[in-house]
C-alpha cells in the first residue's frame, strides 16, 4: 500500500467512525436519552414541542396567541398524549371581547409547522368544554397561524389533531413561535 492510498484509507475510516458516533448521538437524542461525551447527563429532547406567543395582524383588532404544548419522548408515537395550555384573546374594533384557556389534547409538528388542539377550560364566550384545533408555521420574523373556529361549518365538533391552514398573518415583532418537529418511529 502506497503512503498516499494508506493516508486516504485512514481517513475514510476515521470519516466512518465520525459519522457512526453522530448518528448514535443523534438517536439518543431524539429518543430522550443521554450522548456520549455528556458525562452521564441527560440531554433530554421532547419528540413535539410548540412555545411562544404572538399578536395578530389584524388592523383595529387585537387578537393574541399563546402556546406551552408538548409531547414527551416516551409518548412519541401517540400525539393524543400531548400535554400542556394554549391562550388566546381577541378585542374588537367596538371594544367587545372574548377569551379562552385551553387543556392540550393532541400535538402534531412537521418541519416548522405544528397542528395543536385541546379542550376550552376557561373562557368568557358559551364555549367552554368544546375543542378548538390551531396551526402554527414558524417562519422566524413572519410567522403565521391558522385556527378551526372559520367557515361555515365553525361549530362542528373538532377532532383531535386537526386544524385549519396559517392563514393569519402575526404583527410585526410579536412573532417567537418555536415549534420542534416531531420525528415519528416506524417499526419496520
Amino acid at each position: 500500500m502506497t503512503r498516499s492510498t494508506h493516508h486516504r484509507a485512514r481517513f475514510a475510516a476515521i470519516g466512518a467512525a465520525l459519522l457512526l458516533t453522530a448518528g448514535a448521538a443523534g438517536s439518543a437524542v431524539a429518543s430522550g436519552g443521554h450522548t456520549p461525551g455528556s458525562g452521564g447527563k441527560d440531554r433530554y429532547r421532547e419528540a413535539a414541542a410548540l412555545t411562544g406567543s404572538a399578536k395578530l395582524y389584524r388592523p383595529g383588532h387585537d387578537i393574541s396567541f399563546s402556546f406551552d404544548a408538548h409531547l414527551a419522548a416516551k409518548d412519541n408515537m401517540a400525539p393524543d398524549k400531548a400535554f400542556g395550555t394554549f391562550r388566546f384573546s381577541h378585542r374588537f374594533p367596538d371594544g367587545t371581547s372574548g377569551y379562552a384557556e385551553v387543556r392540550v389534547d393532541c400535538l402534531v409538528t412537521g418541519g416548522k409547522v405544528a397542528v395543536v388542539t385541546g379542550v376550552i377550560t376557561a373562557t368568557d364566550l358559551d364555549n367552554k368544554g368544546e375543542r378548538v384545533g390551531v396551526t402554527v408555521h414558524d417562519l422566524g420574523k413572519h410567522d403565521r397561524l391558522g385556527y378551526s373556529w372559520v367557515g361555515a361549518d365553525a361549530g362542528l365538533e373538532v377532532p383531535r389533531c386537526l386544524s385549519s391552514a396559517p392563514f393569519e398573518k402575526v404583527r410585526a415583532g410579536t412573532g417567537d413561535f418555536k415549534v420542534l418537529p416531531w420525528i415519528p418511529g416506524y417499526e419496520e
